[in-house]
């Protein structure tokens, strides 16, 4: 068994690793394609991970947020078009996007108006602005809860083969 780490300021992946309690040598077996040596370099932030390494790790350490984390904060493209998603508690999730779901319908009608035209004056805009914004809320959070379903999943508590056999159904 390696010695337990002394590093204070451990990235996430790092954290991820510890939190199972692994090695590094356990974790490369349980990848089988990422070295000992390539997980100590991403953890003491050596080298970056690549995409193929980050979605090993996320199984490996039953950790899907690795991926939302790679994605807006280390990757070029990802840092310009995705967010961070923060994990949040279920009913957190649910509340925000109920609240969110109401303001937006009370909404509604302004947002029918603005769009009928197909264009934005600038009388319409600050509403549009505030719409937009009440818009991304709602996509944050449908983001956060497929987050907690992918965690959920990774934790054992939910069955995706279930999951996905009722969503095939719809």
């Amino acid at each position: 068994m390696g010695r337990a780490s002394v590093k204070t300021d451990k990235n996430i992946y790092h954290l991820a690793r510890e939190a199972l309690n692994l090695t590094r040598a356990a974790a490369s077996e349980k990848m089988g394609f990422i070295s000992e040596s390539r997980i100590e370099k991403i953890e003491y932030e050596k080298t970056l991970p690549q995409p193929e390494d980050v979605l090993a790790m996320s199984k490996a350490y039953k950790n899907p947020g690795l991926c939302n984390y790679y994605c807006s904060r280390e990757c070029p493209i990802g840092q310009e078009y995705i967010p961070e998603v923060k994990e949040k508690s279920l009913s957190q999730i649910v509340l925000e996007l109920l609240s969110s779901l109401n303001t937006l319908s009370k909404e509604k009608e302004r947002l029918i108006d603005i769009s009928v035209d197909g264009k934005i004056t600038d009388d319409e805009l600050q509403d549009f602005a505030r719409i937009r914004s009440e818009l991304a809320s709602i996509s944050m959070t449908v983001d956060a809860l497929q987050l907690w379903i992918n965690n959920t999943i990774a934790s054992g508590n939910l069955d995706k083969e279930k999951l996905d056999s009722f969503t095939s159904a719809l």
